[in-house]
């Protein structure tokens, strides 16, 4: 270290220093906060200040990296030059300042949530808009930005004064020298990021003892990976067991036998229709509210295709999705789960061989394949729905379809487009490529499940040119055209082929077009249209239960007649028994509606209760009676647990039964 000092590394170790000594002091602020619920004692303090210290070391390196870098290749000759002064003095007060940030965000953010950065803090990047605004009328934001800038200009007068600029400098360090030194940092550095866990500070049963042994910029990154905001920390709780005592109640009806342990909803679900077997094609509509179609009071007509296939079709006029972002609607889609906090399963770590719809499909002898009209290396896609036993067609140039399943990945070519934009083919390309291996798998004998995600209903709004009497680009409204034309034109395409009268559609949105609304839960931005279209035997028929996204595969697998083993929270929307409720949020905020009852669970554990009038869309503040808080509240704890401890996985199940 004493070497590293005395040459051109000398500014790194002085910053290496400031850094260390900050969050020394930081750490000492937050358990003095935070004493009272911490139960500090000398064996506390010593396993929180050594731990917290590894995580320093770890951030303070990830700082450093770059500038380790430019010392490595500079040459001796300009470290006397304006060039290497104004470089050198940029980058390090650049990377003072970002600290100092950094360390009165940490302050303002555990003053809020008594915690190191979590998914929230990551959240509050996607709303930026909203927490500028935010931090702006709850702290005098001039004078904040102003402090860190003149700290941070004080900080590098105290390295001036320790001579650290004047030694780097003036040094003649050995190139090999340089080299040992930054490999050994970047090595170092790369050590952290596999070997040390996030989890690796939660030691304690104490919450506060192991938030105070984080590191904060550690813990942002460890979220931003982990895509998930600890539901037992931050939210209301019941018993692990009163929970699920209380969920499989919701589950307990004629026809559903539990066969997993009392911390587990796996149940057999038996029919009492007919069995049939026909192919299934769901056409997943991106941004697709229910107010575009006629059906929903829209007087634009652009969607006439859809509101005849309402007509002759089964008709979901009160269905809600679980969130705001196509992830969420995939999560809903596949594995019929309430959107547990953070961002959706499909973006998270380990979540290969989950018992998705698909699953269901392939142990009655169905091939799964999923569709995207753009690369689904984005949003995780790719990886998600390969690694859980879906072959994958997209316009692809890379893909991860994970180790678990050898799952099939096709690229649609070049030849196969006619058009394209930012986000991907246009939705007749895409259905196109439906038709193509839905003709290959009819040749090959095989029943087929196919979950198509559409693109074109998406800024920038365009689509090929000719197909409609509105203008490529021209807005929302022209997507919207353009995406029921194109379903107009599958539909006239597949009704000459062999395999079209075997086939049912399912027509439905991942969510609405738009989120923002006068509630931070706007319950009339999650409704979406959803119809099951060319049914065996079945006539027009409108449900207007109130129902979720994650109800369409039970209530469609009761009408075809089917016996299954499930892990889904959605429920057959046809039964006697069903009681009208949703399940929706946003990434935050977890919102369970039964009826015109709504609450919302929120961290700092949070419950709030409104009375929710539909014709108005307003939520009006109301108590409800204990039992009604705990039904929500067992819904997205026990969803989470299932999903952390892996019994959501499809190789579990006969693990589970036996227990």
């Amino acid at each position: 270290m004493n070497y590293l000092y005395r040459s051109r590394y000398s500014v790194f170790i002085a910053f290496i220093s400031f850094f260390l000594l900050s969050s020394f002091i930081i750490r000492v602020i937050l358990s003095i906060l935070s004493s009272n619920q911490a139960g500090l004692n000398l064996l506390s303090y010593l396993k929180i200040f050594s731990t917290g210290v590894i995580f320093d070391l770890g951030v303070s390196l990830f700082f450093s990296i770059i500038y380790s870098f430019y010392l490595l290749f500079l040459p001796s000759k300009w470290l006397k030059t304006k060039f290497n002064y104004a470089a050198t003095f940029g980058i390090i007060y650049l990377m003072v300042l970002i600290s100092l940030f950094s360390f009165f965000a940490e302050l303002t953010f555990w003053n809020e949530f008594e915690s190191r950065f979590n998914f929230i803090a990551v959240d509050y990047l996607v709303y930026t808009y909203e927490v500028i605004n935010n931090i702006n009328e709850s702290y005098p934001l001039p004078l904040l930005i102003g402090s860190v800038v003149l700290i941070s200009l004080l900080v590098i007068f105290v390295f001036i004064k320790m001579k650290a600029f004047s030694i780097s400098f003036n040094s003649q360090t050995l190139f090999r020298k340089c080299l040992a030194s930054t490999g050994a940092i970047f090595l170092i550095s790369v050590l952290y990021i596999l070997f040390l866990k996030n989890n690796f500070a939660e030691k304690s049963s104490n919450r506060y003892q192991n938030e105070l042994s984080k590191a904060g910029i550690y813990s942002f990154f460890a979220a931003f990976r982990d895509n998930e905001l600890n539901y037992e920390h931050f939210y209301p709780l019941l018993d692990n067991g009163r929970a699920f005592k209380i969920i499989r109640k919701e589950f307990d009806g004629p026809g559903s036998k539990f066969i997993g342990g009392p911390e587990s909803i796996l149940r057999s679900v038996s029919a009492t229709r007919q069995k049939q077997l026909p192919n299934v094609i769901m056409i997943t509509i991106e941004s697709f509210s229910a107010d575009f179609m006629k059906h929903f009071g829209n007087t634009q007509n652009i969607t006439p295709v859809l509101d005849s296939i309402a007509d002759n079709g089964t008709l979901f006029t009160n269905m809600y999705a679980t969130g705001t972002r196509t992830v969420r609607g995939m999560e809903a889609l596949s594995l019929a789960i309430p959107p547990t906090p953070g961002n959706s399963i499909v973006r998270r770590p380990d979540n290969q061989n989950l018992s998705t719809v698909g699953h269901i499909f392939r142990q009655k002898g169905y091939v799964t394949s999923f569709f995207y009209g753009g690369d689904g290396y984005f949003d995780n896609m790719n990886q998600y729905f390969g690694s859980n036993g879906y072959n994958v067609i997209d316009r692809g140039r890379s893909v991860n379809l994970g180790d678990n399943y050898k799952a099939k990945h096709t690229i649609i070519t070049d030849k196969e487009v006619n058009f394209e934009n930012a986000w991907g083919i246009s939705d007749g390309d895409l259905y196109s490529a439906v038709i193509k291996n839905s003709d290959e798998n009819y040749k090959n004998g095989q029943r087929f499940y196919n979950f198509v995600m559409t693109t074109s209903n998406h800024r920038p709004f365009t689509f090929p040119a000719g197909k409609i009497d509105l203008k490529s680009g021209s807005g929302r409204e022209g997507a919207v055209k353009y995406t029921d034309y194109a379903i107009g034109n599958f539909l006239n395409q597949i009704k000459g082929k062999p395999w079209f009268k075997n086939t049912v559609f399912i027509f439905v949105a991942d969510h609405c077009a738009s989120s923002a609304g006068k509630n931070e839960i706007d319950i009339s931005k999650y409704n979406i249209p959803c119809i099951i279209y060319n049914l065996p035997a079945a006539k027009k028929q409108v449900i207007n239960s109130l129902c979720s996204q994650i109800d369409i595969y039970p209530t469609l697998l009761h009408i075809l007649g089917w016996k299954y083993e499930s892990n889904l929270y959605g429920q057959n929307v046809l039964s006697t028994n069903y009681i009208p409720r949703v399940v929706l949020g946003t990434y935050q905020k977890l919102a369970y509606m039964k009826s015109d009852s709504l609450v919302i669970l929120s961290p700092q554990r949070k419950v709030e209760t409104y009375l929710y009038n539909k014709e108005l869309n307003e939520q009006i503040p109301t108590k409800f009676p204990a039992h009604l808080i705990e039904q929500a509240i067992s819904y997205y704890q026990t969803a989470y647990l299932l999903f952390k401890n892996g019994q959501l996985k499809s190789a579990n199940r006969q693990q589970n039964a036996e227990k």
